[in-house]
């Protein structure tokens, strides 16, 4: 996939799934309670609490287990929705040579695994401790080829936050903000410096330098 072309599905993306969201709240307005969406309105307008104060996910309106299947439902798509173009972009961006699949993966399930944690602890800190503790004991090594591939992970674990608060649309524009700054720094190879390596990419040779002259010498014949 070229960089121009994915911009094209990019945004046919995007603009796709926000004119589902529209179509689906001004048809069925009343479903808008019931949905993981508004948590950024509910974060920026609570009064200010105490540090142990249990967070609302957006999710006051569901009382039965119909309503609770549906946000979430509707909460784990959101964050997949929201994840997959990422997964594109990592794709089309990475040299060929420090391709990691694995980490495609990891970019497109870990929001829907941040999402069920979050709404397995968000009111009961014994569970965020229980968490934590069970985190603590499974150790995760896997050292990353580049600096840029942790801002895909850090972007993944953000989307599953967003979307586990009830926040679908934190996640959407996160992964939107994201999609277009990154392919737009790579494509004008931004902070970049004459002779250093470029980001994410295979070392370019400098120009007028020949194979031959990259190559090394061959032994000569020993006397």
């Amino acid at each position: 996939m070229r960089t121009p072309r994915l911009l094209y599905w990019l945004t046919a993306y995007y603009l796709g799934m926000s004119a589902l969201l529209f179509a689906a709240g001004w048809l069925y307005p009343e479903v808008r309670a019931f949905l993981p969406i508004g948590g950024v309105e509910a974060l920026l307008s609570a009064p200010p609490q105490g540090p142990l104060a249990t967070v609302q996910i957006g999710a006051s309106q569901v009382g039965n287990f119909g309503e609770s299947l549906m946000w979430l439902i509707i909460a784990i798509a959101g964050a997949l929705l929201a994840a997959l173009p990422v997964s594109w972009t990592y794709m089309e961006i990475r040299a060929r040579s420090d391709y990691d699949q694995s980490l495609v993966e990891t970019i497109v399930v870990l929001p829907m695994i941040v999402t069920g944690i979050i709404i397995i602890v968000h009111n009961s800190l014994a569970l965020a401790f229980a968490i934590a503790g069970i985190a603590a004991g499974v150790r995760f090594r896997n050292s990353l080829k580049s600096t840029g591939d942790a801002l895909f992970i850090l972007l993944a674990i953000g989307i599953g936050l967003s979307s586990g608060i009830g926040a679908v649309e934190l996640a959407i524009v996160m992964s939107i903000a994201f999609n277009y700054v990154f392919l737009m720094l790579w494509i004008t190879d931004y902070g970049a410096r004459k002779g250093t390596q470029r980001f994410l990419r295979k070392h370019e040779p400098e120009p007028g330098a020949s194979e031959n002259a990259l190559a090394e010498p061959e032994p000569g014949p020993q006397e």
